[in-house]
């Protein structure tokens, strides 16, 4: 269960920014989560709104990269090579300033507190508090010289950990290494109880799905995923599933290797999925299998959305979905986040947080009710160019009343473009006048030349 995530100078969020999942209002059938040691409950679902370039998508990658530092700083990061954060880019002496990201979570039945800040070369400051019977307990701090401070209710290993301390490298991350239980129990949380849906990671998320499909292996286990394959009415009638040939695997591997010696290590390569997935489809002539790749993009995007989803609702935990909307019918995305919100399937205490355009959640003929604890919004600073981050529950809302879409599009709460129709009037008149038949054949030669030097 998350509570709460703040961050400050990352991306576009330079000043402190928190996304709370707490409830201000109870509502019955809702999927709320009573958190420990408290009278109060977290939402099931939160969706982020906001215009193109607004940073609601870099709301979600700042969760996705301070998780990617506590699975990978340890591990995979290069002793010598910094810390690879990306702060503020479009502000003086921004670069200087530290990363900041802090999350309030439930484990094990007890809230949690964790935190760090890094700059380009280092830690320097790291945090974990937890609060067994509501009181804080201080489990351990690290100080900008890596001292680490420990709490009495922290056992094990914890001095010798701290001497495989590196100065980019997050405490809580060496202690899974070292196989700390106390700790780990904390670090699993960030790995299988906080996942990510982004376009980044689908071969992941593929694999997901395929792994759910083979470990049911057609009986019950694997039921759910089949069904949300048929429910999107996509004219899928289940999946095909074949390791890959060993050939292919090994083109994959040397273009990367090739992409990587010419490029440098830092070059992303996508992964491919480890299987070789072939989507049936049933008509009145038998099934017919077509590879992944001729799919329509609504239907990829599905498909490597079920695996995180099933999951997520059969085990609890938080799925943090980009662009929620993107090439699916806002009638599938309503039954998607419906399922997240309705106490009747999400039994685990399950939480969806996604950044969205879909208005259509907000309006009054959405299958799925949104409540006004659930919705933020992102919106750019004038001036700085800065994301700020602020709930509807910053405006006077009657829930029942107010059109809560309608508003949204008339700008009522900001974060909606400010389109300039004088601009729009001057690309108007430039077509009347043949600007734009002059551009295009720009287009054309350009395009001319760039085939002929191919």
């Amino acid at each position: 269960m998350l509570l709460r995530f703040q961050v400050t100078n990352h991306a576009s969020l330079l000043d402190e920014q928190e996304l709370s999942l707490v409830a201000t209002d109870r509502h019955p059938g809702r999927a709320e989560s009573q958190i420990p040691g408290g009278s109060e409950a977290a939402v099931p679902v939160v969706a982020v709104y906001g215009t193109n370039a607004s940073g609601k998508s870099n709301v979600i990658d700042s969760i996705g990269w301070m998780r990617s530092a506590v699975l990978s700083s340890f591990r995979r990061w290069d002793p010598s090579g910094g810390v690879p954060r990306r702060p503020f880019a479009l502000g003086g002496g921004a670069a200087d300033r530290p990363s900041s990201f802090a999350v309030d979570f439930v484990v094990g039945g007890v809230h949690h507190q964790f935190g760090f800040s890094v700059d380009d070369e280092r830690v320097t400051e790291e945090w974990l508090y937890y609060y067994p019977e509501g009181r804080q307990r201080r489990l351990y701090e690290r100080g900008a010289d890596d001292t680490v401070t420990f709490g009495r209710w922290l056992t094990g290993r914890r001095k010798l950990i701290a001497e495989l301390l590196r100065p980019n490298s997050l405490y809580l991350s060496v202690a899974a290494a070292q196989g700390h239980d106390q700790l780990g129990e904390v670090f699993r949380w960030f790995r299988t109880g906080l996942r990510m849906a982004t376009d980044h990671d689908f071969a992941r998320r593929l694999d997901h799905t395929v792994r759910l499909c083979l470990e049911g292996g057609g009986g019950e286990g694997g039921r759910p995923v089949l069904d949300l394959l048929r429910f999107a009415d996509l004219g899928v009638s289940g999946l095909e599933i074949q390791d890959w040939d060993e050939s292919t695997r090994e083109d994959h591997r040397r273009i990367t290797q090739a992409l990587r010696e010419a490029l440098g290590n830092k070059v992303r390569v996508q992964e491919d999925s480890t299987h070789r997935v072939r989507v049936e489809h049933r008509t009145a002539d038998g099934v017919f299998p077509l590879d992944l790749a001729y799919e329509s993009s609504g239907t990829r995007t599905w498909i490597g959305l079920i695996g995180p989803v099933v999951t997520a609702l059969a085990e609890g935990g938080v799925l943090c979905v980009d662009e929620l909307d993107a090439r699916l019918h806002p009638y599938l995305v309503d039954a998607l986040v419906g399922m997240f919100q309705s106490a009747e399937t999400n039994t685990t205490g399950a939480q969806l947080i996604f950044s969205t355009h879909e208005a259509a959640l907000l309006g009054r003929n959405a299958r799925t009710e949104l409540f006004r604890d659930q919705i933020w919004f992102t919106e750019k600073d004038a001036r700085t160019l800065a994301t700020r981050l602020f709930p509807l529950t910053e405006f006077a809302v009657r829930q029942s009343g107010d059109n809560l879409e309608t508003r949204y599009l008339g700008g009522r709460y900001g974060a909606v473009p400010h389109l300039d129709d004088d601009l729009l009037r001057d690309v108007t008149a430039a077509f009347r006048h043949g600007g734009g038949r002059e551009a295009g054949k720009v287009a054309e030669a350009d395009e001319g030349r760039a085939t002929g030097a191919a």
